[in-house]
């Protein structure tokens, strides 16, 4: 069985659309979702999704990206102890598009690292060219459980994550030809570290490159996945769906 472990499926790019899509992860091998939000009206959509369908679950949260806005953290709790709610975030730090200020941007991902120890949820982060802050960050909020979703950096930042027993998950850009300190990273990573997502709608695996990201691709990261650590896609998928379950602590 193959995991996303962080899709958008409230996106727009997959309205009206949304039985199809879930419709082909499950003929691809997908058996679980995790739906992400990313400001609180995402985040109530995710919920509704994750009601709806047996095989969705979701995690709300705020984006740095709109960490200058409005930021109503504390209507995530409710969200957040939804029984079908398995992690907080999205939330960290983007320090590539600059949409919010620093400062902001690091008291929101505090406040959700807070949300996260009170509720007993793992987190679910986003990092990107901000490795050692985030890692600052959650060295003092320890001991915290949570994803890398994404991962984007290096094996040195790999190594960072690894010492605080995070997870760090994969997506597409794993198979881009210009991913090759990537790739080299993921190399590096124990298989009980390692998650796969989509990200979708965004980040289609090269082989859909310019297309519609969608559950059902995350098989094209898992095969690539899978040859960079010597392993079969089907022993890459049970390992990945596992660490899933130990990390969101549903059923595996």
């Amino acid at each position: 069985m193959l995991v996303d472990t962080h899709a958008h499926l409230d996106d727009r790019a997959f309205e009206g659309e949304l039985e199809e899509v879930l419709r082909r992860a499950r003929e691809a091998g997908v058996g679980r979702i995790v739906t992400i939000g990313t400001d609180l009206e995402s985040s109530r959509r995710a919920r509704a999704i994750a009601e709806a369908e047996p095989d969705v679950w979701f995690a709300p949260g705020i984006h740095p990206h709109e960490a200058d806005r409005d930021r109503p953290v504390e209507a995530l709790r409710e969200l957040a102890a939804h029984p079908r709610a398995v992690a907080v975030g999205e939330t960290g730090l983007d320090y590539v598009k600059n949409y919010a200020s620093v400062p902001n941007q690091k008291a929101l991902f505090v406040r959700h690292l807070e949300l996260a120890l009170e509720c007993g949820k793992p987190v679910s982060i986003h990092c990107r060219e901000a490795h050692g802050d985030t890692l600052g960050i959650l060295r003092a909020h320890a001991p915290l459980r949570g994803v890398i979703h994404c991962f984007s950096g290096g094996a040195g930042d790999a190594e960072g994550y690894l010492a605080l027993n995070f997870f760090l998950s994969i997506a597409g850009p794993v198979t881009y030809p210009s991913a090759q300190a990537l790739r080299d990273a993921v190399r590096s990573i124990p298989l009980e570290n390692l998650l796969l997502e989509t990200d979708c709608p965004l980040l289609a695996p090269q082989k859909r490159r310019g297309k519609r990201n969608e559950p059902a691709f995350v098989r094209h990261t898992a095969e690539e996945v899978a040859a960079l650590k010597g392993v079969s896609v089907e022993e890459l998928a049970s390992a990945t769906a596992e660490n899933a379950a130990r990390l969101f602590r549903w059923d595996p």
